[in-house]
């Protein structure tokens, strides 16, 4: 998608903001066409994504899973970037940014908290102060990843408005930047938001779908049948299947969370599947999918996985799911919990229940053939942040 186009994606996205947010939302729009392609950007951007981060991440044959499933199963380890999941990616393209531009402070809203506390190694390393706005419920059940937000020097602010979640994070940290616009970047987490947001953060999480892209020819002479990803605000997601769009013999699921649902239809039962079951609306300054009411009020969203736990998700995605290019399913937080269980035990790796959603998909289509021969799953992020989460549910 061209910068130029102004984040449209036929008609969603867009630049729904308030006025007194469109100086920086233009300079933001503006400083990324200046920088994303500068030789000395890339370069110093490509050292911290190798030597920081740790990138390439590899590509796992899951062998045990391979078996149970008749099927060829690859693993994306983004579960292996420095912090845990693959957030850093998109913070650390970012935080490099607003250096650039010229800023001398980061916000940013979490809802796991992986964001957060790549916003917090990011702002740490390059010596950034940080500030990162995350709801109060998701402060009581991420205790450790806000610990290690404050232990590297970034505030952590309670949001106790709303459902006291990520949605609600990021309308306090919208407000805050419009009152600290000239000093302040606010770095969003997700491919949401106002124009260029979700360009900005699916350029910056390419990468994940690139070194797939790559690795997969290396391994199996070809590319896969399927690609399976989690959504939430969906930044993992488009960050895999974006290198692979033009690719249409590539099926792409994109996961979300069904809550304590199945699969269904039902909006009741489905509390943050918005590509299944929402409704046109704006949230957070763009078009998208989004859950409401017959009033056109958000719906509180809820999701075992806290990172899945949003009321809308990003424009591009929803562009893709109507026009077909990408799968929308769902998995329930039962399913989500029965494949954390089934990774650790049969591969040695503990997954984020945000990835256990994509994961409980593969033990829900592998037997009806859809997913092909060779399926790629982004395992988005490690599972140390949800032992307690898993343990309180009464899992082992």
């Amino acid at each position: 998608m061209n910068i130029k186009q102004k984040g449209k994606f036929g008609r969603f996205g867009g630049q729904f903001v308030p006025e007194v947010l469109m100086p920086a939302v233009k300079e933001l729009e503006q400083g990324y066409k200046q920088f994303r392609d500068d030789p000395e950007f890339k370069q110093e951007l490509d050292y911290y994504l190798k030597d920081f981060a740790g990138r390439p991440t590899p590509l796992y044959h899951a062998r045990r899973l391979s078996e149970k499933y008749g099927i060829t199963v690859y693993l994306k380890r983004e579960d292996l970037v420095h912090g845990g999941a693959h957030k850093l990616n998109n913070t650390l393209g970012q935080a490099l940014l607003a250096k650039y531009m010229g800023k001398c402070r980061l916000i940013a809203e979490t809802g796991a908290g992986q964001h957060g506390t790549a916003t917090a190694m990011a702002g740490a390393n390059l010596g950034i102060p940080t500030e990162v706005y995350m709801g109060a419920k998701d402060i009581r059940r991420q205790r450790m990843n806000v610990y290690r937000m404050e232990l590297m020097g970034t505030k952590v602010i309670p949001v106790t408005s709303g459902s006291q979640t990520l949605k609600d994070a990021i309308n306090e940290a919208l407000r805050d930047w419009v009152s600290n616009v000239e000093d302040t970047h606010y770095l969003i987490g997700s491919v949401v938001g106002p124009h260029p947001y979700p360009t900005i953060v699916r350029d910056f999480q390419s990468v994940i779908g690139n070194e797939v892209k790559h690795q997969i020819m290396e391994k199996e002479g070809r590319l896969p049948d399927s690609i399976i990803a989690c959504t939430g605000g969906g930044s993992n997601a488009i960050g895999t299947f974006y290198p692979f769009i033009p690719d249409t013999e590539v099926k792409l699921f994109a996961v979300e969370a069904g809550g304590s649902g199945m699969e269904s239809t039902d909006k009741a039962a489905l509390h943050s599947a918005s590509l299944c079951v929402g409704e046109e609306g704006v949230l957070h300054g763009a078009r998208t999918r989004i859950l409401q009411d017959p009033y056109g009020q958000i719906l509180e969203s809820h999701s075992i996985a806290a990172g899945l736990d949003y009321s809308g998700v990003g424009p591009e995605l929803t562009y893709l799911a109507e026009t077909g290019r990408i799968k929308p399913a769902n998995t329930s937080d039962d399913e989500a919990l029965a494949a954390f269980d089934e990774l650790s035990r049969m591969e040695g790796i503990i997954p984020a229940l945000e990835s256990s959603h994509a994961l409980a998909y593969l033990a829900k289509a592998a037997g009806s053939g859809e997913l092909g021969e060779i399926v790629v799953i982004n395992l988005s992020g490690r599972g140390d942040k949800d032992l307690e989460t898993v343990l309180e549910k009464g899992v082992m």
